[in-house]
């Protein structure tokens, strides 16, 4: 599409405008982790914001190219053969057709852009909502009948995440009453030292049979061993490649967890997805429950025989249409299905990553009630 404004002031501090907010961007990539958050926080909200809007207005443009193509007839005037001549087929350019047109689908992108972005920003910083989702598990116990897994993944806790907006998320926890609380990875996007204060809020978690925890990919591109160490101080169980026992009265099922699939290439002793491991001299006569950040990681459970894999990493796509993306690289990309023997649940999480903002993805906290059949 041909430039819609004319040369002059305005043009030169829209180009500038346009150069300093496509800087920004690498500069919060590169530089956002390593800033106290006072000064990430501006840069980051500035930068990735940018992304969006520019992402959703790229997109209208592409969908309106067809329209251009289709009224580029009528930003030409004709030609006159001389004065009572017939029309001449062939038309010259109308300069002031042509830069309506322009403006109008540059207006249009705009305005669509600014309304998908906003209404994207508003429910990603929304509380989220809660999903109830009843489960049978056929080897499941009576006496464990109604027993509630509270899961939730990718808090991405940042610069831009974090604060009243996490604290409302443990509350929401609290209030289902959970049996369990189970979160899937993803949790900090930062160093112990930066985000101390936004994980506090999970100290505060109540559950009456523990709080646990896997790794995502994201806690992979941190300090690792910082936060498997401080977790637990919080009240956290890290699951690492290892299971436990969740127990009502007599009957029990078995709690399994294991690190992401990229924790083998993090170059992190010790790190790395080992559901053998995990499952390792346990009763095949009780369910078990696993926790794997990824849900394409249900592949080696359903081969192992787990019952239900409960996962998150995909946001739910966070940004329309990507979620036909993460189809080509993950079995599923929200909500229940079953792969193989294997029952699985995807939570689309609770905050973001990128562009603050969730399009055709509602944040969410999942109580999973288990059903015995």
């Amino acid at each position: 599409m041909r430039g819609t404004t004319r040369p002059g002031r305005a043009r030169r501090w829209l180009t500038l405008t346009t150069v300093v907010l496509a800087v920004l961007l690498p500069l919060a990539v590169t530089l956002g982790r390593g800033l106290p958050n006072p000064v990430a926080a501006p840069l980051d909200w500035i930068a990735y914001s940018w992304l969006g809007v520019a992402f959703y207005a790229f997109l209208t443009l592409v969908v309106l190219e067809p329209v251009r193509w289709a009224l580029r007839r009528w930003t030409r005037r004709p030609l006159a053969d001389g004065p009572g001549a017939a029309v001449v087929e062939e038309a010259v350019v109308d300069p002031a057709r042509r830069l309506f047109l322009g403006r109008s689908l540059a207006a249009t992108a705009g305005v669509v852009a600014l309304a998908t972005a906003g209404t994207g920003a508003y429910l990603a910083n929304s509380p989220p909502r809660v999903r109830r989702v009843p489960i049978t598990l056929p080897r499941l116990d009576p006496a464990l009948d109604g027993l509630r897994i509270v899961t939730f993944s990718d808090a991405h806790l940042s610069a831009t995440y974090g604060g009243r907006r996490f604290e409302r998320v443990v509350e929401l926890v609290n209030q289902q009453r959970p049996d369990v609380v189970a979160i899937v990875g993803d949790l900090v996007d930062g160093e112990v030292a930066q985000l101390r204060g936004e994980v506090a809020p999970l100290a505060d978690l109540v559950s009456e049979q523990g709080v646990y925890f896997v790794t995502g990919n994201h806690e992979y591109f941190v300090d690792t061993r910082a936060w498997l160490r401080h977790l637990p101080t919080l009240g956290i169980d890290v699951l690492h490649n290892e299971r436990v026992a969740i127990r009502r009265g007599s009957a029990s099922f078995d709690l399994a967890g294991i690190d992401d699939r990229t924790a083998a290439s993090s170059g992190i002793p010790g790190q790395g997805a080992d559901l053998d491991a995990a499952l390792d001299g346990r009763d095949d006569s009780r369910p078990v429950v696993l926790l794997a950040h990824q849900p394409v990681q249900v592949e080696q459970a359903a081969a192992a025989g787990v019952d239900l894999q409960l996962s998150g990493h995909t946001h739910g796509g966070q940004l329309w249409p990507f979620d036909h993306v993460v189809r080509l690289d993950q079995p599923a990309v929200e909500g229940w299905s079953r792969q193989g023997p294997t029952q699985l649940y995807v939570t689309p999480g609770v905050g973001f990553w990128g562009p603050p903002m969730r399009v055709g993805a509602t944040p969410e906290v999942t109580v999973i009630e288990l059903k015995a059949p």
